[in-house]
C-alpha cells in the first residue's frame, strides 16, 4: 500500500511513489516517452530527496527529544507528515524536478512535449585495424548524444544471442553488443558475403589459416605506421549472429591474450582498455570509442528493463 492512499487518494500525482507498484508504473510510462510521466517521475524523485532531507534534519535534532511523548506512533505520524511536506514542496518551477526532467528528456531523446528528437551525430574517423590477425576494425562508429532508433533496433535484435554468449563466457552481454555496435556502425556496415548475403561477422574477426568455415572476402582499410591503405582481406562468415557471438566469446573468453580484459568486466572503460592493451586494435582512441558504445548499450538496456 502506498502512503498516499492513507490520506484518501491513490493518485500518483498526490502520493510519493515509494512503493514498487507506483514507481514501476512511472518507469514504464517514462520509457514510452510520455512527457507527463517524465515530469511526474522527476517530481517523485525530488519528493524522495526532500523527504530524506527532512528526515536527516530531524535525526540531527534527535538529541533534543524529551522522550516522554516519543513512541512508534509518533514516529509514524512524523514520517507521514514529512512525506506530505516533501510532496507539497516538490514540482515547483525552477526546482530540482525541472533539472531532473530535462536530464531524463535528454537521455530518452524527447522534447518537453513528448516528441522524439533527431539526435545529432558525428561520424568518427575510421579506426585503425589491429595487429591481431583475427580482427579488423575499419568501420565508422556513429556517436550520438541520445540513442537513435537504429541503435535501439540493433540492441533488441542481438540481445538473445548475446545473453547466450554471456552465460557461456562470463562476458557481459551489453559489452559484447556495444562492441558489435562499434565495429559495424550499429549494423550499418556489416561485412557481406559475395553476392550481398550477410556474413553475420559482427566483430571483424579474420579468417586465419585454421578457419574451416565460409569466408567473406572484402576490400578494407588497413593502417601500418599510421598510414592508411586499401587491401583485400578474408573474414569469417557465420550462419547466424548467435554463431558470431559464440566465436567472439570463445576468442576473448578463453584466449590468454585477453585474460586481463576479461577480469575487468565491472567497468566498460577498464574492459575496453584491457582489449586495447592486449592488441585488439591499434587505434589509440579505440578504448574511448568502445567504452562509449558499451555505455550506450547499457543505457538502452536499462530503459528496457
Amino acid at each position: 500500500m502506498s502512503y498516499g492512499s492513507t490520506f484518501g487518494t491513490s493518485s500518483i500525482d498526490n502520493s510519493l511513489a515509494a512503493d514498487a507498484q507506483s514507481l514501476g508504473q512511472l518507469k514504464l510510462q517514462a520509457g514510452n516517452n510520455s512527457a507527463s510521466a517524465t515530469k511526474e517521475t522527476a517530481k517523485q524523485f525530488e519528493s524522495m530527496f526532500m523527504k530524506e532531507l527532512l528526515k536527516s534534519m530531524r535525526d540531527a535534532n534527535a538529541s533534543m527529544k524529551s522522550g516522554m511523548l516519543d513512541n512508534a506512533g509518533s514516529d509514524l505520524g512524523t514520517d507521514l507528515l514529512d512525506q506530505q511536506f516533501a510532496v507539497k514542496m516538490s514540482g515547483q518551477p525552477g526546482g530540482l524536478s525541472s533539472i531532473i526532467e530535462a536530464q531524463l528528456n535528454r537521455q530518452m531523446g524527447v522534447t518537453a512535449d513528448g516528441k522524439a528528437t533527431t539526435p545529432s551525430t558525428t561520424t568518427a574517423p575510421a579506426p585503425a585495424p589491429t595487429s591481431n590477425p583475427l580482427h579488423h576494425v575499419g568501420h565508422p562508429s556513429n556517436i550520438s548524444k541520445a540513442p537513435s532508433a537504429g541503435q535501439v533496433d540493433f540492441v533488441n535484435k542481438l540481445s538473445d544471442a548475446a545473453a547466450k554468449a554471456e552465460q557461456a563466457s562470463g562476458i557481459p552481454a551489453s559489452f559484447m553488443i556495444g562492441q558489435a555496435g562499434h565495429e559495424t556502425g550499429w549494423g550499418q556496415h556489416e561485412i557481406k558475403n559475395k553476392g550481398g548475403s550477410p556474413s553475420f561477422n559482427l566483430f571483424g574477426i579474420k579468417a586465419t589459416p585454421g578457419w574451416t568455415g565460409r569466408v567473406a572476402e572484402v576490400t578494407t582499410t588497413e593502417y601500418k605506421d599510421g598510414v592508411a591503405a586499401k587491401t583485400v582481406a578474408k573474414f569469417r562468415s557465420y550462419g547466424s549472429y548467435e554463431e558470431a557471438f559464440k566465436d567472439y566469446a570463445k576468442l576473448v573468453g578463453s584466449s590468454p591474450r585477453y585474460a586481463q580484459a576479461k577480469l575487468q568486466t565491472a567497468s566498460p572503460q577498464a574492459f575496453a582498455s584491457g582489449l586495447q592493451k592486449a592488441g585488439y586494435a591499434t587505434d589509440p582512441e579505440y578504448a574511448a570509442k568502445l567504452s562509449r558504445a558499451i555505455n550506450t548499450t547499457l543505457q538502452l538496456r536499462r530503459v528496457q528493463v
